[in-house]
């Protein structure tokens, strides 16, 4: 346990707010309650780290088992599946054999997830991009699902302020469909990048921008600039790059009004049924196994879409049967995540550089924003909605290389320039994707564990074939040779950008958040994560639930100031 020297036990006292998670969303939810004066509790089911446990410049020779460790494919089946899970730093994920969940046979998903403090913005891939009022009103745009209860000018100035906090290098681009933010200087695009940026523009008119990433290339907030060494989901000892634990987290406890509470496995929320109010929320010792409650005049979940919503699920009452919050049964229905798998690769045969083992790694690559079914194109009649790109090109050791001995290794070292694009798309709002509990499932903890039931439909697969033939010709375009395209749908989860289950709107009965992320039902609880969006649009996710949160929090603010909560 990890908690300020109050004057209190801080289990015996009533907390201003007390925040569910750590990591990107709920350490801004701290940070900004504790630093307005509110008494704050953070809980987090995992435990705290250091920056000592960081790895970033440990070389793989150096790993017991050279990241072929039998623990991670014994304990972390699942968690295998996300790229940052790896010898180095696999403890900080959740163990699979202690946390399940279950799927029907033909559904499959991956749920990748951590338990420290931080969460996953200690792995993050800290692509930071801004939604436009075409994605918060793409409904009336197109005719599906539903609007955002907001405009893109309402979220504006919140977008402002983390991305003066956090530091956003990237650069302006103008683009209808990407508004331009508050930015360090932009890490540079290598030559190939910059030839594909160049040809894009000239022959299709598409924009090739460097990653908007949460990487500062200034010192910044007393954080150093980063120094390319590569690795960031291994911990980074510089704070280059953004995680809570060491930034709003701090920030929230240097405050003095907020207490951290670690291995703190929150099982469910308690209500005061006489008032309709939430009166704290119980939890499980994740050590010692013992169960415990907090008290709080507020409760504000950041947990995770899939874990904010569990918890509410299993915080069922007599007034709310099927969880509580949910008059409206919308909650963990409309499950989102951007589906991924269609893009192109090939090479540039005309650059000549050889790759080295020993160059600077930059943290970052490029951003192709979405140029499909755009106020200015043309609508497309094989889907709706669209797709953005990541990708990077740069001289690659050619290990597939023909030949034996000192040929084959001359190959090697003579190398390929690559270049690559892979699509990000728009993942539909769908009631039929849903999570449910799971009544023969619980977790180590005895906590109902998740049934998650979600599949991509036909305009998630129109999308990854689309995605795939455009990155060809865009790749064509720059030169390159050799372009192989693919054009397959991953599973549900691989993006990792969980959206959806606990929806905003205006109408209560068909949406479970207002505007202000407050449950229509319980007015003093809060979710302030990625579960309150409407739709997915095709940006990542993350920069946009922390501009939410900090509104979110403003208004919670201003209704302590006026003695309504």
């Amino acid at each position: 346990m990890t908690r300020n020297l109050l004057d209190q036990d801080p289990l015996q006292q009533t907390y201003d707010v007390i925040v569910v998670g750590s990591g990107a969303t709920g350490g801004w939810a701290a940070k900004q309650c504790s630093e307005a004066g509110l008494k704050v509790a953070m809980l987090e089911a995992g435990r705290a780290i250091s920056p000592t446990e960081f790895t970033e410049h440990t070389p793989a020779y150096k790993l017991k088992y050279r990241d072929h460790s039998p623990e991670i494919i014994r304990t972390r089946p699942v968690q295998k599946q996300c790229y940052a899970c790896m010898e180095y730093n696999y403890e900080w994920f959740v163990n699979d054999l202690e946390n399940p969940y279950s799927t029907p046979p033909d559904k499959p998903f991956t749920w990748q997830r951590l338990r420290v403090l931080g969460g996953r913005s200690l792995v993050w891939g800290r692509q930071s991009y801004r939604l436009s009022d075409n994605d918060f009103k793409a409904a009336s745009r197109d005719g599906y699902g539903d609007d955002w209860p907001i405009s893109y000018d309402d979220l504006a100035p919140f977008y402002d302020i983390v991305e003066k906090y956090v530091g956003i290098s990237g650069a302006a681009e103008g683009n209808e469909m990407l508004p331009d933010g508050q930015f360090l200087p932009p890490m540079k695009m290598s030559c190939g990048e910059i030839q594909l940026r160049d040809r894009v523009k000239a022959k299709l008119g598409r924009t090739v921008t460097i990653g908007r990433v949460a990487i500062v290339t200034q010192n910044h907030n007393g954080r150093l600039a980063c120094h390319y060494c590569g690795p960031c989901e291994r911990g980074c000892r510089t704070f280059s790059y953004f995680s809570s634990p060491f930034t709003t987290v701090a920030d929230a406890q240097n405050s003095g009004n907020c207490t951290v509470l670690t291995n703190a496995v929150v099982s469910h929320v308690n209500m005061d049924n006489s008032g309709n109010k939430a009166s704290g929320v119980t939890y499980v010792d994740r050590i010692t196994r013992q169960v415990k409650e907090v008290k709080g005049k507020a409760v504000i979940l950041c947990a995770q879409a899939l874990e904010s919503t569990r918890i509410l699920l299993n915080s069922s009452t007599r007034e709310y049967s099927t969880g509580l919050a949910n008059s409206s049964g919308a909650l963990g229905h409309y499950l989102m995540d951007h589906v991924v798998g269609g893009g192109a690769f090939g090479t540039l045969p005309d650059f000549n550089v050889r790759p080295s083992a020993n160059e600077p790694q930059r943290p970052n690559g490029i951003y192709v924003p979405r140029f499909r079914n755009t106020p200015s194109s043309k609508k497309q009649s094989g889907f709706i909605r669209g797709y953005g790109y990541q990708g990077e090109g740069s001289p690659q050791f050619n290990f597939g290389a023909e030949g034996y001995g000192t040929s084959f290794k001359g190959a090697v070292k003579q190398g390929t320039y690559t270049l690559g694009l892979g699509a990000f798309g728009e993942s539909l709002a769908r009631w039929d994707n849903f999570i449910a509990i799971d009544s023969n499932l619980k977790d180590a903890w005895g906590i109902p564990a998740l049934r998650i039931s979600m599949s991509h439909g036909d305009n998630e697969r129109a999308i990854v074939e689309d995605a795939a033939a455009q990155a060809a010709e865009m790749l064509e375009a720059a030169g390159a040779k050799d372009i192989k395209q693919q054009a397959r749908v991953e599973m549900p989860g691989m993006a990792i950008h969980e959206l959806g289950t606990a929806r905003m709107g205006n109408d209560p009965k068909k949406s479970v958040l207002n505007s202000y992320n407050q449950t229509h039902d319980v007015k003093n609880l809060f979710v302030m994560d990625g579960s309150s969006f409407v739709s997915s649009a095709c940006q990542n996710p993350t920069l946009t639930m922390m501009a939410l949160a900090v509104r979110a929090c403003t208004h919670l603010i201003d209704r302590f100031k006026k003695n309504e909560v």
